[in-house]
């Protein structure tokens, strides 16, 4: 492919497309539609009378984070700094909303949702994603001067901090803890000390236990893990029958659609533990294909930010990869049991329409910033050709006016 020609080098810059990561989001949404059906069919014709309704509103999410996915794919990344003081009255107001008596909607004992016209919303999804553009945003700019605890790392980590208090309000511990951690690495990216990271990491690792060992049930939530067998008729009663869903599925699975956990014995089969139920019925080989096509996801988005020469779009890309390792971590690990159980989803398999569409949301920004890099990229590549080309001592009338094309 020729970029130094006018033609070529317009059409590539107007319509590259990164295939690579469409090409995993399209296989992750197909497999999560697939699995979410067969975790939950049982479920539906015994609580709805339709083995396909979880199915029909997973699709409908899936319709709406692709119709989002493309328009962020197109939308200039770089405008959402025209919205950062929106976006973050908006994720304010959207935790506040939830803690308010007659608006937030429980599901066992915790209040993270918001009911609309019989479907749910979870704010702190939203928040996630905006609070990644909000720190993206204001640590590009603090970038220089990055070093300097007071005046360029402390003052973003108040507005997470009060961020935090808000989700822990519903409560939520997983998905405040994972807005903690994403904005650390997001600090960790733009160049902050190590010492300070540490001494931040360290200061709310021992707030978080604190919290944890003010009551019992926290505490067991957290340690449950740990002696799950000694705790089977309680907390560890998930956990157990998580690894009886692993332990069944063996390398190769029982085959699709044959998990017995799904029979009312697994909870939450079709959300926070899907990833059992993948491993039941695909065998290590299921599990590791959906591990392995979210790693390249996370690294292509690396890759992308690592790329990208606008600090803004760096450290998005970076945000967006490493909320999504976070998450990736902290299902995984919980459902190996290697980790406390969280509540926080698998991206793409893990039923949940709030989640699938900021999953999609995030990843149309990731490839539209990708777009935006190539399209710099053969700009520079075609101004250098001018340049290159351009008889030594003259000079053209482009590079006379500095105009680029």
């Amino acid at each position: 492919m020729d970029c130094g020609r006018g033609g070529a080098g317009l059409s590539e810059r107007r319509w590259y497309i990164d295939w690579y990561l469409i090409s995993a989001v399209l296989f992750m949404s197909v497999f999560g539609l697939i699995m979410v059906y067969s975790a939950s069919f049982v479920e539906g014709y015994q609580v709805y009378d339709d083995p396909m309704h979880f199915l029909k509103r997973h699709l409908v999410w899936l319709i709406l984070g692709g119709t989002a996915f493309l328009f962020m794919m197109f939308f200039p990344y770089r405008h959402f700094k025209k919205f950062i003081l929106y976006i973050l009255a908006a994720c304010l107001l959207l935790l506040t909303l939830v803690v308010i008596p007659g608006v937030g909607h429980t599901v066992n004992g915790a209040t993270r949702w918001i009911a609309i016209g019989g479907f749910t919303l979870q704010p702190s999804e939203f928040v996630k994603l905006g609070m990644i553009i909000y720190l993206a945003y204001i640590y590009s700019k603090k970038r220089s001067y990055i070093n300097d605890f007071k005046q360029g790392l402390a003052p973003p980590l108040v507005i997470v901090f009060l961020v935090f208090l808000l989700i822990m309000l519903q409560p939520d511990l997983g998905t405040a803890t994972a807005i903690v951690m994403v904005a650390g690495l997001l600090a960790f990216f733009t160049g902050a000390r190590y010492w300070h990271l540490f001494a931040l990491g360290s200061l709310a690792g021992a707030g978080l236990w604190f919290y944890a060992s003010t009551e019992e049930y926290r505490m067991n939530r957290i340690t449950g893990f740990m002696n799950a067998f000694e705790l089977q008729q309680t907390e560890g009663f998930q956990l157990v029958q998580s690894y009886i869903a692993i332990a069944h599925g063996g390398l190769t699975g029982a085959g699709f659609g044959r998990s017995v956990q799904k029979l009312f014995y697994l909870p939450e089969a079709h959300t926070d533990f899907i990833l059992a139920i993948v491993s039941e019925e695909l065998g290590v080989l299921g599990i590791l294909a959906a591990l392995g096509v979210m790693a390249f996801i996370i690294c292509r988005g690396i890759v992308i930010g690592a790329r990208c020469q606008d600090d803004f779009g760096s450290l998005l890309a970076f945000g967006i990869s490493c909320q999504l390792a976070v998450q990736v971590v902290f299902n995984g690990g919980a459902v190996s049991g290697v980790l406390p159980i969280t509540g926080i989803p698998f991206p793409f398999l893990s039923y949940g329409g709030s989640s699938l569409l900021i999953t999609l949301t995030a990843l149309g920004i990731l490839a539209n910033i990708s777009r935006r890099t190539e399209k710099d990229r053969i700009h520079r590549s075609e101004k250098g050709s001018q340049e290159y080309n351009s008889p030594e001592g003259v000079s053209t009338p482009r590079r006379e006016a500095g105009i680029s094309r």
